[in-house]
């Protein structure tokens, strides 16, 4: 099965995303501009927001910068993350992202996480609905479980409709994806644009000098990166990256987009000098011995069977 999205004017997603998040909050209106033009001048097609993401400023910015450019870009938001994915709401959020973006059709939109309390029929004839409408054109899900990507899959298929793209988060010291969902959206066709590949700041090597960042200022990702065995990967990339001369940000990134099903990283920056490391990722040669090399560094998740004399 295909994994191609396209911009409206026919331009394939590029190898790596870039996500807005920053953009009208740690980023400012000339500092998110700045950052867009560097990502198109390296090449990204593929940019992503959210409903929720700074108060709904990263939408604005981003519909602003994007204008001039329309047909050559993907642009990705998302629904349903502080309300549920009942039909109401995702319909509501896809009309305001349109009007804060000044954009008659969304190429992407995803539901921004799994819903218990909706039931995903109505959550999908709606996505199917603004589908046949023309308000979107490709349907996502992110922060989904493997099962929950399947059964979503097959209700969708109801519909006529089918989930393109999947974003899970994903990097050298978050490798739960590797289990089931890396290799079934191989399977199924889906494109996967993992978030966070640089592990909130915690593979640039930062954090081991003192710096702020999202470890330090939010309890969340404090939480989420707080085992020893993630900072000691980190110190080993930091130690490979130095030995090698480069930054560890673009081992990590190049390391995400290595994986043998072909995800596309989404790599974000608060300013133009925080991106170059990311950006890098798109010409690094990763060869399969460095690969396994940064592998090693962290643990490799357990399979997905407890028959392990069946693993190749």
């Amino acid at each position: 099965m295909s994994k191609l999205i396209t911009s409206p004017g026919g331009l394939p997603a590029s190898r790596l995303a870039f996500g807005t998040m920053q953009f009208g909050g740690k980023a400012d209106a000339d500092q998110s501009r700045a950052m867009f033009e560097t990502c198109l001048e390296a090449g990204i097609t593929h940019f992503d927001t959210a409903h929720v993401y700074t108060d709904g400023n990263s939408e604005k910015l981003l519909g602003l910068f994007a204008k001039d450019k329309r047909d050559d870009l993907i642009i990705a938001t998302k629904a349903a993350y502080d309300k549920p994915a009942t039909a109401e709401n995702i319909r509501a959020s896809a009309d305001t992202s349109r009007q804060r973006m000044q954009m008659d059709r969304l190429d992407v939109l995803y539901l921004h996480r799994f819903d218990p309390t909706t039931d995903l029929r109505e959550s999908f004839e709606a996505l199917a609905g603004l589908r046949d409408t023309g308000v979107i054109r490709y349907v996502g899900v992110s922060n989904f479980a493997a099962w929950q990507v399947v059964k979503a899959a097959g209700i969708a298929s109801e519909f006529d409709l089918a989930i393109s793209i999947l974003q899970p988060m994903y990097n050298l010291v978050k490798r739960q994806a590797e289990v089931e969902i890396l290799p079934m959206a191989d399977d199924l066709g889906i494109l996967v644009a993992p978030y966070s590949p640089l592990g909130g700041g915690l593979l640039t090597g930062k954090y081991a000098q003192g710096a702020v960042g999202r470890l330090t200022e939010d309890d969340r990702y404090a939480a989420r990166y707080s085992q020893d065995a993630m900072h000691e990967g980190a110190s080993g990339l930091a130690r490979l990256a130095d030995e090698m001369g480069v930054s560890p940000a673009t081992l990590a990134v190049a390391w995400v987009g290595a994986h043998q099903t072909g995800p596309t990283p989404i790599i974000s920056a608060r300013t133009v000098e925080q991106l170059g490391p990311s950006l890098a990722a798109f010409d690094f040669e990763m060869t399969p011995e460095l690969y396994a090399r940064i592998a090693a560094l962290a643990p490799t998740p357990p399979p997905a069977t407890d028959r392990t004399e069946e693993q190749e």
